[in-house]
């Protein structure tokens, strides 16, 4: 699970990546409220859904900023964002195990 850097308290925390979940089922469409929007899309109820089990949470999140420019889904490595601004977004294997090879290097 990827966390986006947020400000709080006078503090940046840096976007990282918290967790590893596997998919469990087929994407399904629900378009009941889960969790409350982001404040410019009020209307969103993101309605695609899978169902997910957690495989585990890092003891230390991995830095997400180093990881950029070794992903290939990230085509744009200057306007990075675009690429993970999506309710989901599936990886390629070589970019998973990037992220999972980074667990231990993050500490």
């Amino acid at each position: 699970m990827y966390a986006r850097s947020e400000i709080c308290c006078g503090e940046i925390f840096p976007s990282v990546i918290v967790s590893e979940y596997e998919v469990i089922s087929k994407v399904y469409e629900d378009t009941n409220q889960l969790f409350e929007p982001y404040k410019n899309n009020p209307a969103e109820k993101f309605p695609i859904r899978v169902k997910v089990e957690l495989i585990r949470i890092f003891d230390e999140p991995i830095p997400f900023k180093p990881l950029i420019p070794h992903l290939t889904f990230i085509k744009n490595k200057e306007m990075w964002t675009g690429s993970i601004r999506k309710p989901m977004r599936i990886i390629p294997e070589v970019d998973y195990q990037l992220i999972i090879k980074n667990i231990n290097n993050s500490k």
